[in-house]
């Protein structure tokens, strides 16, 4: 089914842009680039709202068993394992690029090396998300934000029939509306093309401007369904003592090393899942099912360890945790992200991993303040500065990950020790040999889908044979 806009329409569009403009081709792009942000913005609010819904929905189904005997829990085992199995199998069937971030995907589609079916993708991550982070996964909702937007902006690329490097850029913007409005931090959104999609981005005055045009729109719209509040409501700290800043940078450290080896957790984790399922149907639905059960029960039973984290940072920074909670949560966390994401199910890493920064950086905080207390006053600071830290440490888009926190926070005074945490990070990870995970994602896919095409090819050179060696003996 092919999916255009009327050609009135088009060619309308065409001949005001003749009329007034002199460089036709840019002004064509920026205008695009303008409407895939409303468009970008649009989905991602309806995504936002969508899974607002569908969690009170299946929260609303739980609590009418709450007169019965039978536990809460027990009874939200099925309600979630089948909103999981049915996201799995969709993207299955329909669209299996649409499992995971979809972040991979588009630098892929940017390099030329993977296709962008939006027709099918827009409806699977949409409806997948929404059940998948619904059910309660620790899944973010940025990376289905950041394919949607992506894929609108291919799908407007292909209606107005734009070239090869005009589309690339039309994808990189609707990539930066679409985490601009997930994050409502536009800076954040279009620092992630330019930062992490560096090597794909096809860099000019225009494509930069489209990108900007819409990542503005993105928010502009995201903020009239929502508001202009930051995402998080956070502590609003001042400038930290610089005799302090050497301990952020020790912060910095800390977390390159452990985003070297979640990074490397990641990787595993999928090798895991793929030696169960081996890409059958059946057995990766299967995977899906025993999932929904068990998150089902956790948002019951210990929700802190369910859903996408963004609820628990305000009380991780806010001190209602002492240490030892703090550490639990941090390895019972990355264990539930692990299993979500490793899964292959429709969701991001980026609000998780948010999450588990925080939580090690007010562990880090605590720990500080009970050994240098006339030093360090307020560990939540280090809450802040761990956001960013883990994030710039498994991305490598540090410039990324300081302005995602400012933006998400409106901690603006915190950007020094920020700098100096996500640096350090860096640093310490890219001295350890450690790759990007959305690179190394990437590659991976890039190789199982290689794989996948010599085991094809192989079959049907098997079938030929055996169609000839049966003629023959006949």
């Amino acid at each position: 089914m092919k999916i255009a806009l009327p050609a009135a329409c088009i060619n309308g569009i065409k001949r005001f842009i003749d009329r007034f403009f002199t460089r036709k081709n840019s002004a064509l792009l920026i205008w695009l680039s303008i409407f895939i942000g409303l468009l970008a913005g649009s989905i991602s609010a309806l995504f936002d709202h969508g899974i607002i819904w569908v969690s009170e929905m299946r929260l609303e189904l739980i609590h009418s068993y709450e007169g019965s005997d039978i536990p809460l829990w027990l009874v939200a085992i099925p309600i979630s394992s089948i909103m999981v199995g049915i996201a799995f199998y969709i993207t299955h069937r329909f669209a299996p690029e649409a499992g995971g971030s979809g972040i991979p995907e588009i630098e892929g589609a940017m390099e030329g090396m993977r296709p962008v079916r939006w027709k099918r993708v827009i409806p699977v991550k949409f409806f997948g998300g929404l059940l998948a982070l619904g059910s309660g996964m620790a899944l973010g909702r940025e990376g289905p934000s950041v394919q949607l937007g992506a894929n609108i902006g291919r799908m407007i690329s292909d209606i107005f029939k734009v070239d090869k490097v005009d589309a690339q850029a039309l994808l990189a913007a609707g990539a930066a509306g679409g985490l601009a409005a997930a994050f409502n931090a536009p800076l954040a959104g279009i620092m992630f093309v330019i930062e992490e999609m560096r090597s794909q981005f096809n860099y000019s005055l225009t494509s930069t401007k489209s990108v900007f045009m819409s990542a503005v729109m993105a928010t502009i719209v995201m903020r009239l369904f929502t508001n202009q509040d930051a995402v998080v409501t956070v502590t609003q700290y001042s400038h930290p003592d610089l005799h302090t800043l050497g301990f952020y940078l020790i912060l910095g450290f800390c977390f390159g090393v452990i985003g070297l080896f979640f990074n490397k957790m990641i990787l595993a984790t999928q090798d895991m899942y793929l030696s169960i399922h081996q890409n059958q149907r059946w057995r990766f639905v299967g995977i899906g099912l025993f999932l929904g059960a068990v998150f089902g029960a956790l948002t019951m039973v210990e929700p802190d360890i369910a859903f996408s984290g963004i609820e628990l940072i305000p009380h991780v920074e806010g001190g209602q945790y002492l240490a030892g909670g703090l550490l639990l949560l941090f390895i019972l966390r990355t264990f539930t992200t692990l299993l979500s994401f490793g899964s292959g199910a429709p969701g991001g890493v980026f609000a998780p991993t948010l999450a588990l920064g925080t939580l090690f950086g007010m562990l880090f905080g605590v720990i500080a303040q009970a050994l240098f207390p006339d030093l360090i006053t307020e560990p939540g600071a280090f809450a802040i500065a761990g956001m960013g830290g883990l994030f710039a440490a498994t991305v490598r888009a540090p410039i990324t990950g300081i302005l995602l926190v400012i933006e998400m926070t409106s901690n603006y005074e915190m950007i020094l020790p920020l700098i100096v945490t996500c640096l350090g990070a860096t640093m310490v990870a890219q001295t350890l040999g450690g790759r990007p995970i959305y690179t190394q994602l990437l590659e991976r896919t890039l190789k199982l889908s290689m794989r996948a095409k010599r085991q094809e090819t192989t079959d049907k050179a098997m079938f030929r044979i055996l169609g000839k060696y049966t003629k023959y003996k006949k």
